[in-house]
């Protein structure tokens, strides 16, 4: 794994306080700073747009042809639960 070292200064209680989290996890306090950091930056990164359907156009047919509907028409047309 290609690695850069880095420092940080932190406040000494938060120090102590890390040192007792990656304690009580069993695992190395570099350890716990890597996955934070990890999950920071998944969260981070950009999500794709969810696509929404556009009800701005008119329906159309298997065809290509526009349905000619009023809204009252769709409506009855349409089945809700």
């Amino acid at each position: 794994m290609d690695t850069v070292r880095t420092s940080v200064d932190i406040p000494r209680d938060l120090h102590r306080k890390l040192h007792e989290a990656a304690k009580l996890r069993g695992c190395s306090a570099r350890r716990l700073i890597l996955e934070s950091i990890e999950r920071i930056v998944l969260e981070a990164s950009p999500q794709r747009p969810k696509r929404r359907l556009s009800l701005e156009r008119a329906p159309v047919s298997s065809r290509g042809h526009a349905f000619d509907l009023s809204s009252e028409q769709i409506h009855e047309l349409t089945e809700f639960p």
